[in-house]
């Protein structure tokens, strides 16, 4: 009877973890509200008292004394939530959402971003993957947002549809690998699989892992695709070539080549083209651009690094490719 029913209390598992985890999400939008609410009335509140700056400490104070069972609003809980609102109450993308993620990531979020758009990032990455307080840090640290924003620059002249490109980063970030100063694309392709995990955090979770090694058999020739995903969002099959060292022109041949027997032999009626993903320990953007400049095969070139990258340099990069694109603008306005 046991092999029997248990399918039957598996449905019941399913059922209480749905209800506990709705059960949370319900007290986090409650308390987030809470602070919302009370960062609403101390911002109100500071200036029309004769506390003057001093209401927050008072209050803080007068809780503490009178109400001690009461944890959480201490002197730098209530500014906290005093900033927390003020920050977001004129966003209009931010105030609806603000209750969807965790006190604890809201308030990584306001210590670590610079702009409005990097918050609004931030929280919308966080809701869309459901990031703990651990996986968020990790992607503050990376620069996550920086490298997204540089990817939509560098990747631009490659001719690939926007809805594809912007899944993808220009440089990723894999800290996490922990190879030795010598390695081979072996080793790298078993960091990666030992780690599958945070690879697939830094890629995206909409990736699905399929396989290592993977076997395209093409006549009665095998062909071995270094990592092979699935992409839930695009539909599609996802091959990623690792390299150790810089970016070649022919390398996009092989790609295109794999993509196409993945196209013919194993892609599903119901599935878009396949993408190929080929990552190299770094990359000339020149390069880059003219060998994909007559690809017509959903290709991208990526690199990454084994090490959490300068967000200043990072920074300033932006910055750069930013100008470069005004002053190419000016040009055309003035020509």
């Amino acid at each position: 009877m046991g092999n029997e029913i248990s399918p039957y209390v598996g449905k019941i598992i399913t059922l209480i973890e749905e209800a506990r985890q709705n059960a949370l999400q319900s007290v986090n939008a409650e308390l987030i509200k809470l602070y919302w609410n009370v960062g609403e009335y101390l911002s109100n509140a500071n200036g029309k008292t004769s506390w003057g700056d001093s209401f927050i400490d008072e209050t803080a104070r007068y809780i503490k004394e009178n109400c001690p069972e009461i944890k959480g609003f201490t002197r730098r809980g209530l500014y906290r939530m005093k900033q927390f609102y003020e920050t977001y109450k004129d966003d209009e993308f931010v105030s609806p959402l603000v209750t969807q993620i965790s006190w604890t990531n809201h308030l990584l979020i306001l210590s670590s971003s610079k702009t409005q758009e990097e918050r609004q990032f931030y929280i919308r990455l966080c809701i869309k993957e459901k990031y703990s307080k651990r996986e968020l840090e990790r992607q503050i640290a990376s620069a996550y947002f920086t490298r997204c924003m540089l990817s939509k620059e560098v990747l631009e002249p490659i001719p690939i549809e926007k809805t594809i490109k912007d899944r993808f980063l220009d440089t990723y970030v894999l800290e996490f690998l922990d190879l030795p100063e010598k390695y081979n694309e072996r080793d790298l392709q078993k960091a990666i699989i030992h780690n599958l995990k945070n690879f697939i955090l830094e890629i995206g979770r909409d990736f699905t892992f399929v396989g290592e090694e993977y076997r395209v058999q093409i006549g009665n020739t095998d062909f071995y695709l270094d990592l092979l995903f699935y992409h839930r969002g695009l539909s599609c099959l996802v091959a990623f070539e690792l390299k150790i060292d810089s970016f070649k022109p022919e390398y996009i041949g092989k790609m295109n080549f794999y993509l196409e027997a993945l196209d013919r032999e194993y892609k599903k009626p119901n599935e878009n083209p396949s993408i190929g993903v080929i990552l190299c320990a770094s990359k000339d953007d020149a390069v880059v651009e003219i060998a994909m400049s007559r690809n017509i095969s959903p290709t991208l070139v990526s690199q990454y690094s084994l090490e959490l990258i300068d967000k200043k340099l990072l920074e300033n990069k932006l910055r750069e490719y930013g100008e470069l694109l005004s002053n190419g603008t000016k040009q055309i306005e003035n020509e």
